[in-house]
C-alpha cells in the first residue's frame, strides 16, 4: 500500500513540475527533484529509490549515514546534505555526500577543504527574506563571499540556496525567488572556474512550483512524497 501511495505521490509530484516548467517556458528535464526523506526510515527511504528517486536529502549526519549504509548497492543515488553543519562535524559527513545546501562562512568552507578528499559541490545559502531566525549569508554579502572562496580546491560553489518564510504570499514567494535568481547570474557571468554557479536550490513542498517558475533547479520535497502533513520542517 505505501508502495504504491509512493509511485502516485510522485508522479502527482512531477506533473507539478512539468505544468510549472510549462508556465515558465523551461525544460523539466532541468529541474531535479530531491526527495527529502529525513522523516521516514530506510525501508522507506528505499522504496522511493525504487520507484526511480536519484536525489536524496537529510539533515542531520547520522540519519543520512545510516541511509547509505542500508542503500550501499545503490550506486546510482546522490546524497544531498540540507542541515547546517557544525565545522567539527564536518570530518564525519563531507566524503559521504555528493551536495552541500548550507554553505555560509568562510571558517566553515575552510573546513570542509581541509577534510575533503575530492571536490564538493557545494550551494552558498542565503537569506533572502532576511528573517532572524534564518541561517545565510544576506543578498549584499554573497559576492565578496564567493571571491574569499578561490583558493579552496575541493569546494565548487555550483549554484545558491534559499528557503522562504513558511507563511509567505505568493506575491513575496516570487519576489524572493527571482531576487535569488538575479544573484545566481551575477556570480554565474563573473566566469569563476571554482564557482560557475549555474544552480538554484529553492522551493519545497508547499512553494516549489514558484520556485520552478522564478528559475529553480533543485526543488526540495519531503512530505509530498509521504502524505504528512505539517511536516515541511523536514525539508530545511
Amino acid at each position: 500500500m505505501l508502495e504504491q501511495t509512493i509511485k502516485t505521490n510522485i508522479q502527482t509530484i512531477k506533473e507539478t513540475i512539468q505544468k510549472n516548467c510549462e508556465l515558465s517556458h523551461r525544460d523539466a528535464s532541468l529541474v531535479n527533484l530531491i526527495c527529502v526523506s529525513k522523516s521516514v526510515d530506510s525501508e522507506t527511504t528505499k522504496q522511493v529509490v525504487d520507484n526511480g528517486m536519484i536525489h536524496l536529502a537529510e539533515n542531520r549526519m547520522e540519519k543520512l549515514i545510516e541511509k547509505k549504509e542500508y542503500l550501499a548497492d545503490q550506486k546510482q543515488i546522490k546524497w544531498h546534505f540540507i542541515g547546517n553543519l557544525q565545522r567539527r562535524k564536518v570530518k564525519s559527513i563531507i566524503n559521504e555526500i555528493d551536495y552541500f545546501h548550507a554553505l555560509d562562512s568562510f571558517s566553515l568552507a575552510n573546513e570542509i577543504n581541509k577534510r575533503a578528499d575530492n571536490q564538493i559541490k557545494c550551494f552558498v545559502q542565503v537569506n533572502v527574506s532576511g528573517e532572524e531566525s534564518k541561517q545565510g549569508l544576506s543578498v549584499s554579502e554573497v559576492e565578496e563571499f564567493i571571491l574569499s572562496l578561490s583558493e579552496f580546491e575541493n569546494i565548487s560553489i555550483v549554484g545558491l540556496m534559499t528557503m522562504a518564510p513558511f507563511n509567505a504570499s505568493e506575491v513575496d514567494l516570487h519576489l524572493i525567488f527571482s531576487t535569488l535568481n538575479k544573484l545566481k547570474v551575477t556570480i554565474e557571468e563573473k566566469n569563476l572556474n571554482y564557482a560557475p554557479c549555474t544552480e538554484l536550490s529553492m522551493g519545497m513542498s508547499r512553494d516549489f512550483g514558484i520556485a520552478i517558475q522564478e528559475g529553480a533547479t533543485f526543488v526540495r520535497v519531503g512530505s509530498n512524497f509521504f502524505n504528512e502533513e505539517g511536516n515541511e520542517v523536514a525539508e530545511r
